[in-house]
């Protein structure tokens, strides 16, 4: 196995277990602990399963480290190919990362106004359990928020894999798709709440290019060149 293909297969296998492990705290925790609307009925959830959210906590801060070194080898990977594109992946890919750690904040305060110490009996049971849903709301607006970067580093690396010579162009295009699908998402989260839900399926389809990447970087890495001899390198 050729260098270039141990990179490529190394690069999915982060890739992928960021995608195996972030579904549960992006996704598996809103829907057992939020109820849309009702402070009471999210506070109590909270404060009756807290392993949920702790756990995760736990996975969003996991697959965020595990995206470091994924982002550092993709670099790796990529730089021959175009090196002020790689250094934007790079850049673009690593940004999202502490805003995600920082985000895990407004979780830790969540389970102290569901179910924290005496001292914030300073507020009634009704005002902790409103901050208790504020803390989760503002939690899934961070994400989105995060997300915009998840779609802006996904544009150079779509980019490169088109440019390069081992990566199939229907993946870059794939991957180009997702990134705009996630930068749909996010505006019409934070900014179009009104086009959430005619949004939804089209941002949904697009992000599925994320996924044909990672299945081709775990399962087939970095094709054999042509014979052609490369471009030379952008400065």
């Amino acid at each position: 196995m050729n260098e270039e293909r141990r990179q490529a297969r190394l690069a999915g296998l982060l890739y992928f277990l960021v995608a195996l492990i972030a579904p549960y705290g992006l996704m598996v925790v809103p829907a057992k602990l939020l109820v849309a609307g009702d402070a009471q009925a999210t506070a109590q959830r909270i404060a009756a399963h807290p392993g949920v959210l702790q756990l995760g906590m736990a996975t969003e801060l996991l697959h965020q480290a595990i995206e470091v070194f994924m982002v550092l080898v993709l670099y790796q990977l990529f730089k021959p190919v175009h090196r002020m594109l790689a250094r934007q992946m790079l850049v673009l890919g690593l940004l999202p990362i502490p805003m995600v750690f920082l985000n895990v904040l407004a979780e830790v305060a969540a389970a102290l106004f569901a179910d924290g110490p005496s001292w914030l009996r300073a507020f009634d049971r009704a005002q902790l359990d409103a901050l208790a849903l504020l803390a989760m709301r503002l939690h899934a607006h961070g994400l989105q928020l995060a997300a915009f970067f998840w779609g802006l580093w996904l544009l150079p690396l779509g980019l490169l894999s088109l440019r390069s010579a081992f990566i199939p162009k229907v993946f870059g295009a794939s991957v180009i798709a997702a990134g705009i699908g996630y930068g749909l998402g996010a505006t019409a989260d934070l900014l179009l709440p009104a086009l959430q839900s005619t949004l939804a399926m089209p941002t949904f389809v697009l992000e599925l290019g994320e996924p044909a990447m990672i299945l081709w970087l775990v399962l087939a890495g970095a094709r054999a060149k042509p014979n052609a001899a490369p471009a030379a390198l952008a400065a």
